[in-house]
């Protein structure tokens, strides 16, 4: 057989022996021990554990990196949103451009293969950040998959002509529709959001994609809409295309009141989307005692079966004023912080960030390691798969489509005190 690449000795699953992947034309043609033939390019990955690349599935780039500009004081949403609106409303389109690649560079290293950022479409920035997207969609296309939301961060009823920016950021490439219901004024305003984003998803034939229910609590209706997109899911067949990120105020219903939506959630095929470095940082700020930790409630999503996913969402700014668009930092702090430890949990947060969040970006078809699917993949190193979320192991090589997209190397030299042979005198 004739490869392109071979990688001979990996560890694909850690209960069989270790096995050797054959990749021609950006695919996987074999997968088994021992593969005979000839390859263009040969990794030796000595027992190294392989997973499919990381998929971060909400992303903001035309926002990252802006954490020293306009210092954030106090730490909430609302500061976040201001002082941003304030930082957005001088975006310039080379700083834009130099601040993405950093974050794209920063996300490739760590074995990002496919991402999907949402760029702001509003008046205070208009369409900078798609226009930047676009163009680093092509400028990275070896390195990376980029899907580009049209985000309306201000809201659409509230914020007069974003729709029709929408719309144009949609002619101009952008693959999915966002949207923000809960920034509006009222709830009806809510749901009329909710209608525009589905009724300019369906005449696009675009997913959708949309910031919900960012609360801590149900108490104001605008931040409870989770169950009247599942209801608008299923209405428009919109089954397995759309996506909800944050979510929290879910985490502050009764077990009796979230069965119902979680239901509903499920059967409208809907992914969520939890963000805990953001919601972990802004949520609870008010409470005195017993400070709540917003998430969604994952434990329970992800026992009623609904598509659970996690992503970075900012890089260094005030919304989030940590992270370096490593999928395994994101991962690590998820699980600890919805108690995830069993053998079988560990192994559920590391689907979140592969499998599952593949599948909330709509590319599971030609996505995994099997013969037939699109080499990405991440080879780690360390030697067991269950060990990634634990050991936090650099990404010794990550192939995009077949071909290495980035190479860590690490080594670190213990140096134990030299042994005192210091002659000892006898007297």
């Amino acid at each position: 057989m004739e490869m392109d690449l071979l990688i001979r000795n990996v560890r694909v699953w850690d209960e069989k022996p270790l096995q050797d992947i054959g990749i021609r034309g950006g695919r996987i043609v074999a997968l088994e021990e021992g593969i005979e033939g000839v390859a263009a390019e040969i990794i030796e990955a000595g027992g190294r554990a392989v997973i499919p690349g990381f998929v971060e599935p909400h992303l903001h780039l035309d926002k990252a990196f802006l954490h020293r500009r306009l210092p954030a004081r106090l730490g909430t949403l609302e500061e976040a949103i201001r002082v941003t609106g304030i930082l957005k409303a001088k975006q310039e389109r080379a700083d834009v451009l130099e601040r993405s690649r950093r974050v794209l560079d920063m996300a490739i290293s760590h074995g990002t293969t496919a991402l999907r950022a949402h760029p702001d479409v509003d008046l205070i920035q208009g369409l900078i950040g798609v226009e930047t997207l676009l163009e680093l969609r092509e400028e990275y296309l070896p390195l990376i998959d980029i899907q580009i939301v049209a985000f309306p961060q201000e809201g659409i009823l509230k914020s007069a002509g974003t729709y029709d920016l929408m719309e144009t950021a949609m002619n101009m490439g952008a693959d999915v529709v966002g949207g923000c219901p809960y920034n509006e004024l009222n709830w009806e305003d809510t749901k009329r959001h909710i209608d525009m984003v589905f009724e300019m998803a369906m005449k696009h034939d675009a997913d959708v994609d949309m910031h919900a229910d960012f609360s801590d609590d149900t108490s104001d209706q605008r931040f409870a809409s989770s169950a009247y997109v599942a209801q608008k899911t299923i209405e428009t067949g919109y089954q397995g295309r759309v996506s909800l990120g944050h979510v929290t105020s879910l985490g502050s219903l009764d077990p009796e009141a979230l069965q119902p939506i979680i239901e509903q959630l499920q059967k409208a095929d809907i992914s969520i989307v939890t963000l805990p470095a953001t919601d972990l940082y802004l949520s609870g700020r008010k409470d005195q005692k017993n400070q709540r930790r917003g998430l969604t409630p994952v434990r329970a999503l992800h026992g009623g079966g609904v598509n659970v996913a996690y992503s970075s969402n900012n890089i260094r700014n005030a919304f989030t004023p940590f992270g370096k668009a490593d999928m395994l930092v994101i991962g690590n702090l998820l699980a600890h912080a919805v108690q995830f430890g069993t053998l079988e949990h560990q192994a559920a947060i590391l689907d979140m960030g592969t499998i599952n969040a593949a599948r909330a970006i709509g590319i599971s078809k030609d996505y995994g390691i099997a013969v037939g699917k699109q080499a990405d993949m991440v080879i780690l190193d360390t030697q067991l798969v269950a060990d990634a979320l634990l050991d936090i192991p650099a990404r010794s090589w990550v192939i995009k489509r077949g071909r290495v997209a980035a190479v860590t190397q690490h080594s670190c030299e213990i140096r134990h005190a030299a042994p005192c042979n210091v002659p000892h005198h006898h007297h």
